[in-house]
């Protein structure tokens, strides 16, 4: 498995990207050598914050996770990945087709100005509504904007507030 550590406000030290990467055996024995890695470390004043991104067959897993210090944030984080591999197993084992997989209101102030703090870009492949669920609930996210397969227009998924999820596409008739 081909591992990235990144620190942001911190430069991470030898043995965390040692623990990284013994904590993250245990995920390479599940997608195998063929998967990649990127381990984000950030300090904040209170908390260290650990975000762990693993990619393999275009599928992609990610977890974040707070903890006094970063190793404890690590743990928690590979810990959560593997929580939500075994979760998602049977819908994993029929994408991945991975034997391997079986052994493991308050008032607010109106905003006069918007202020962008983060562009993000999407690598968009055509899936079905079925997959982008999946995704999404891999990734930990509410939402997820995806390409849909059947209809070949940008769609979003999202988790509903009480239960289930919902499916917002364009309205082409306008």
């Amino acid at each position: 498995m081909n591992i990235t550590i990144v620190g942001r406000k911190c430069n991470p030290r030898e043995d965390f990207r040692m623990r990284a990467e013994k904590r993250l055996g245990k995920v390479e024995k599940l997608f195998g050598e063929e998967a990649s890695a990127k381990v984000t470390a950030t300090v904040e004043k209170t908390c260290h914050i650990v975000e762990v991104t693993v990619t393999k067959s275009g599928m992609i897993f990610r977890a974040e996770e707070r903890a006094e210090n970063m190793e404890d944030a690590l743990d928690a984080c590979v810990d959560s990945l593997i929580r939500q591999i075994r979760k998602n197993k049977t819908r994993l084992d029929k994408k991945l087709h991975s034997a391997v997989l079986d052994d493991f209101i308050d008032t607010v102030e109106e905003e006069t100005e918007f202020d962008v703090i983060r562009e993000k870009t999407v690598a968009l492949k055509p899936q079905s509504v079925e997959e982008a669920i999946l995704q999404m609930n891999l990734l930990g996210h509410q939402f997820y904007m995806f390409l849909n397969a059947d209809t070949d227009e940008i769609n979003v998924v999202y988790k509903r507030n009480a239960t289930g999820y919902g499916l917002i596409a364009p309205d082409t008739d306008k």
